[in-house]
């Protein structure tokens, strides 16, 4: 069964918050273990709260803390924090990545990956992590791999890839959804995005109750 147990691969705390929670969160309800890979602590972020109430000193601490009240809103019962640094994950050294990659998948035998589409997901850590996991997959035996799901959101996505093939109703679910945004307080203020009258927030807030993602084909 494809969601008995999952892998999210993403490299900031934050990620998961719009585009995933609340598919997690359906997921979890029915039963599925996940597994949340974090790939840095979002040190290099420039968001210290507003008003600012973190320093570069402390915001990695303040991160984790904040990635670690999410997974419990949220319901994740096993928090991966992988090492590797904000920003640079395109730099790191490709093989010691897969390694570690691969080494999760042997552990885990997951049967469905979540993770960023290479290329439509805006910030180049996104990018080079999807590409890293569709990569490390695309290399297992093809009877083995599990089923990749992509979150994407560049501008123009929809026109290059089509419309997404999964779209995931999480009405039921905003109460995880709206909590793991909370969570990371450093970085939103979701009570002002409510109250918000531009465009960019007003589309944020009306698309909460649907997360869509693109399977990524082999």
């Amino acid at each position: 069964m494809e969601d008995q147990h999952i892998l999210v691969v993403l490299p900031h705390p934050d990620d998961e918050a719009f585009g995933l929670s609340g598919t997690l969160a359906k997921h979890i309800e029915n039963g599925a273990a996940v597994t949340y890979a974090c790939l840095t602590l979002g040190e290099m972020g420039r968001n210290m709260g507003n008003p600012p109430f973190a320093s570069r000193i402390s915001l990695p601490k303040i991160r984790l803390e904040e990635l670690q009240e999410s997974c419990r809103v949220i319901g994740i019962q096993d928090l991966r924090t992988m090492g590797f640094h904000d920003k640079m994950i395109e730099f790191e050294d490709q093989d010691e990545l897969d390694r570690r990659l691969r080494e999760l998948l042997d552990e885990l035998k997951p049967g469905l990956v979540y993770t960023f589409y290479p290329g439509y997901a805006v910030h180049p850590d996104h990018d080079a992590t999807g590409a890293a996991v569709v990569r490390v997959i695309g290399a297992l035996p093809e009877e083995t791999r599990p089923v990749v799901r992509c979150l994407a959101f560049a501008p123009g996505c929809e026109q290059a890839l089509g419309a997404p093939d999964v779209e995931v109703d999480v009405s039921a679910f905003l109460k995880q959804k709206t909590g793991s945004i909370r969570a990371h307080r450093s970085q939103f203020r979701f009570d002002a995005m409510l109250e918000s009258n531009s465009p960019e927030d007003r589309q944020m807030i009306e698309r909460l109750g649907k997360e869509r993602f693109w399977t990524w084909q082999y």
